[in-house]
C-alpha cells in the first residue's frame, strides 16, 4: 500500500465526511424528528470510528470479498441468460434489480432479527440510542457483508450491468443514510411506496422485532404484514442487551461471544 494511496483515502474519507455533513446537519436541523437533539450527542464519538473504520478500514475488506463470491457465483447461471439479462434496457434492469433485491434483503433481514447467531452482529447497528446520519454507519463489517452481498446476489447471479446501474448503487448508499437521518418530512401516503426515515426509526425502536425490514420500498413489508407506521417517534432506539459501549468491543463481542461470569 502506496504512501500516495493512504493520503487519497484519508482525503476521501474527510470529503465524504465533509459533505454528508453539509447535507445532512441542516436537513436535521430544518425537519427534526426529534426536535433538540444535538449534533455532538451521546454516542457520536463511537459512531465517528465506524464512520471512519467503515472507510478507512473495512470498505475494502467487504469489497474484496464480495469480488471473490461474484466470481464463484457467476458460474451458476448459464451464461446465455446472463447475456440476455444484461442487454435489456437500463431501465427494466434497474425494476428487476430494485424488486429482486427488496425480496432477498426483507427475508435475509428478518433472519438478522430472529436468527441469535446473526443478530449477534446486526444488534451492533440497532445498539446506538440516537438515530442521525452519522448513526446509519454503525454496523460490524462481517453484518455489512452479509447485508450488502444478499442485495447485490440478483446481480451477481444474473448478469445484471453493474457498470450500467452505478447510479442505483450510489442512491442505495445515500438512501440508507436518510433513513436513519433524524428527519421527518411529511409525504403522507407516499411513503408506502418509497419509504420514510419514520419506517426505520420504528425499525429502530427497542424491541428487537418491530418491522419495518424491506430495503428501498416498504411493499415487501406491506406484502408480508410486517409494515408498521404509527404517527410519532418511538419512545426509545437502541437493543435491549448491554453492549459494549468502546469500538474495539463493539466489533470483537459478536465474534467471542460474551464473558460468562465465573
Amino acid at each position: 500500500m502506496s504512501f500516495n494511496y493512504i493520503l487519497l483515502t484519508l482525503a476521501a474519507t474527510g470529503l465524504s465526511l465533509l459533505l454528508l455533513g453539509l447535507v445532512f446537519i441542516p436537513l436535521e436541523k430544518t425537519f427534526p424528528a426529534r426536535p433538540g437533539q444535538k449534533i455532538f450527542r451521546q454516542g457520536w464519538v463511537l459512531d465517528l470510528c465506524f464512520f471512519l473504520g467503515q472507510y478507512l478500514l473495512w470498505s475494502s475488506l467487504v469489497l474484496g470479498t464480495l469480488q471473490y463470491f461474484s466470481g464463484w457465483l457467476q458460474g451458476i447461471v448459464p451464461e446465455n441468460f446472463r447475456k440476455i439479462i444484461g442487454e435489456q434496457p437500463l431501465w427494466l434492469q434497474a425494476i428487476e434489480v430494485i424488486v429482486l433485491s427488496d425480496f432477498l434483503i426483507y427475508w435475509a433481514h428478518r433472519l438478522q432479527h430472529r436468527v441469535d447467531f446473526l443478530w449477534r452482529f446486526h444488534k451492533v447497528h440497532h445498539s446506538s440510542r440516537h438515530l442521525d446520519w452519522l448513526a446509519a454507519h454503525r454496523e460490524h463489517p462481517l453484518d455489512s457483508i452479509y447485508t450488502i452481498g444478499v442485495i447485490n446476489l440478483p446481480a451477481f447471479l444474473l448478469g445484471f450491468n453493474l457498470d450500467a446501474l452505478t447510479l442505483l448503487i450510489a442512491f442505495r448508499g445515500i438512501w440508507a443514510i436518510y433513513i436513519h437521518s433524524n428527519v421527518r418530512l411529511p409525504i403522507g401516503k407516499l411513503k408506502m411506496l418509497i419509504g420514510a426515515p419514520e419506517l426505520h426509526h420504528w425499525h429502530h425502536d427497542k424491541e428487537r422485532d418491530r418491522g419495518n425490514y424491506a430495503n428501498l420500498s416498504p411493499l415487501m413489508d406491506i406484502l408480508f404484514g410486517t409494515y408498521t407506521c404509527p404517527p410519532h417517534e418511538p419512545e426509545e432506539f437502541g437493543v435491549k442487551e448491554k453492549t459494549p459501549d468502546n469500538y474495539v468491543g463493539q466489533l470483537v463481542e459478536p465474534i467471542v461471544g460474551k464473558r460468562r461470569k465465573v
